[in-house]
Formats: C-alpha cells, structure tokens, sequence
C-alpha cells in the first residue's frame, strides 16, 4: 500500500564571490522542506554556521545578577500568588520541591507555574529523574483538576522555556501549565489538519508518520515504551527539533504515570546529548487534543536555543520566524538522528 505521507525537498543553490577565496565563485547549497502534515515550509541554511554559545550560569547566582527571584523557597510563601479555594483548596500545592501556583501573568482562565525546583540556577545535568517526574506528574493533576472544574476548554498544554535566549522572565527552571480553547497557531494547524487526514485515508496521521518514520530510518531516533522519537522533518528551532509521539494518547485521560516515566526517560537522554554538544538552553511543548477524538495524538516537542554570539547577544530568532512565521535551522534533521541515536542506543531503551 503506497504512503500517505510525503516528505518533499526541494534543494537549490547560490552562486556568488567569496572574498575569503580570491573572490573565486563559491556555491552553498540550500533546502526548503515542507511539513507533511500542515504543508508549512521550513528553510535549511548556513549548515555549521551557529555553534552553541557558552552561558556563563554560575553568573546568575551573583546577588547583583540575581536580583530578586520570588520562586526561590525563602520568598515563595509571602511573594507568589495562591489559587481560588474552587480551584486548589490548598491555594498552592507541591511535590517534593515542585510547587504549583497561579500565573501571576495568566495565559488563560486557567493557568499555572510549575516551580520544578528549590534552588534558583540549576544546570541540566542536576534535572534529574526525581525533579522532573515530580514536575511533570504535579502538572498533569493540575491539568485533570482544571478538566473537571470546566470541561469545556479542549486543549491541553504544557510549555517550557530553560535558561536564555528561551524567552523565560527567571532563570530558576519553571514549566507553565494551561487550558485553552485557544492553544495556538502551531498546535490549531496540526489538529485540523490530523483531522482533515484521518477524515481523506481513516488514518492516524501520528501513527502513520511514526510507520513511515521507522521505514525511512533517517530520522527516527528510537522507542521508549509507548513513546517514538524522531528528529522532525521540518525543524521548529534553529539547531534543530526532537519531537516524541505518544500514538495512542489523544487526550489528557489518557496520560499515564508509565507515559510520564517514559517521556522523562526520553528527555533525560536529550539532555545528554544537549550537554555533549554545549546546549544549555531550550523550548518545549508537550500537546493534549480534545477528548472523544482519534484523530490527534499527544505529542511533546523540543528544540535548542541560543545565541547567535556572545558580543552582542544576538538570539536566535530573526525575521523568518518573527515576521513571516517561517522556521530556519542549520541542522538536517538526519544528521541530529544519527548524534542523538546514539544516546538511545547506550542506554538500551529499543522496545
């Protein structure tokens, strides 16, 4: 049977004379890919022209840096905010050294700020099992907690910006936590456009781009339990984007503590990696679709920051991806496989 998914590439070229050649011609070659699945394009450029940038954390530990951080533990009771008695009677609620409370800045009607740690600098190498299964699981409650207080918001979400450039306002490592009826551009597109596919082939798109992922062995990274991970056809991040998908999760119910174990253990080997290759900073997102759906399966998604150099401060984004909402990265996904297998592999995770 002929797939439903297509990955294209269309691969061009410029010409021009480089001054650092005795202005003899030079050609570099490009890439625009299209996403299978939204049919959005992304651009692959300047192969090996961003190297990672080395943060100097231990920096943000200097009072005078530091500031003032009201998630750090001796200012967390007089200084972040508590929920309604309807919605936590606790007003905050912890786990270990995850505490939850209130978006003082709300996203939404519902919206929470996982403080995943006492200590205000934490590098990835001290994000362990503990800290992030803690962090994810107190989440995921909050998350069940908001459903049966108000069903009517669909979407689910969690979102994570680690250290700068992310976008994060502390450096002291926090998730957000959300429902919505309005999740996004990105999350909007690939929703209808899984249902518009599962509507044209009675297919799951997921489980499909999961098959074809496997058959292709370019960009499938491997198997942890339920959980597939695979280097992104089209990258949402510059250095390149994992993403993992959890094939027969399509909504919030069914979202198990084996699934949180699972998507940690994943995460834990990116971090390896990340840190082998001096990334120190990051975004993810992790997806839930609406229930009573078949059609959309929960996905977690996670590319690298940086900045583009340490004079200026430049960050990795630029017009194409604040302007005309076209990603750019300098990573072939093919290649971000063939380093990261090999995290998966040492750690014999291959169900």
């Amino acid at each position: 049977m002929s797939s439903k998914i297509r990955f294209h590439i269309f691969e061009s070229a410029s010409t021009f004379l480089h001054p650092g050649k005795g202005f003899t011609p030079v050609t570099e070659k490009f890439q625009v890919r299209v996403d299978p699945l939204t049919g959005r394009t992304g651009h692959f450029s300047h192969f090996g022209a961003v190297r990672q940038q080395k943060l100097p954390l231990e920096d943000y530990l200097k009072p005078e840096v530091k500031g003032f951080c009201p998630f750090c533990k001796e200012n967390r009771e007089k200084t972040t905010p508590k929920f309604l008695k309807e919605i936590l009677p606790e007003g905050r609620v912890t786990r270990n050294e995850a505490t939850l409370i209130p978006n003082l800045f709300p996203y939404d009607m519902y919206s929470g700020i996982m403080i995943m740690t006492d200590d205000h600098v934490v590098p990835l190498e001290r994000l362990d099992e503990r800290r992030l299964v803690d962090a994810f699981t107190l989440g995921i409650d909050f998350l069940r907690r908001i459903k049966s207080i108000n069903p009517g918001l669909p979407y689910h979400v969690m979102s994570w910006n680690y250290m700068p450039p992310s976008g994060g306002g502390l450096v002291h490592p926090h998730q957000q936590y959300f429902a919505t009826e309005y999740p996004g551009n990105q999350f909007m597109d690939e929703i209808n456009a899984s249902r518009q596919f599962h509507e044209t082939h009675a297919l799951n798109y997921w489980s499909e781009l999961i098959k074809e992922e496997q058959t292709e062995d370019k960009r499938y990274i491997g198997r942890i339990g339920d959980s597939h991970w695979i280097a992104s056809f089209v990258s949402l991040g510059i250095l390149g984007e994992i993403m993992c998908i959890f094939p027969d999760v399509f909504a919030l119910d069914d979202f198990t503590d084996v699934h949180i174990n699972e998507l940690v253990s994943g995460v834990l080997r990116i971090f390896k990696y990340y840190r082998s290759t001096g990334i120190f900073s990051f975004n993810a997102s992790l997806f839930f679709g609406p229930e009573s759906q078949k059609y959309f399966s929960c996905h977690f998604r996670i590319i690298p920051r940086t900045f583009l150099n340490m004079r200026d401060f430049a960050p990795d984004l630029n017009f194409f991806q604040a302007l005309l909402s076209e990603p750019i990265s300098v990573m072939l996904p093919e290649k971000l496989c063939e380093d990261v297998r090999m995290f998966f592999h040492a750690q014999n995770t291959w169900a």
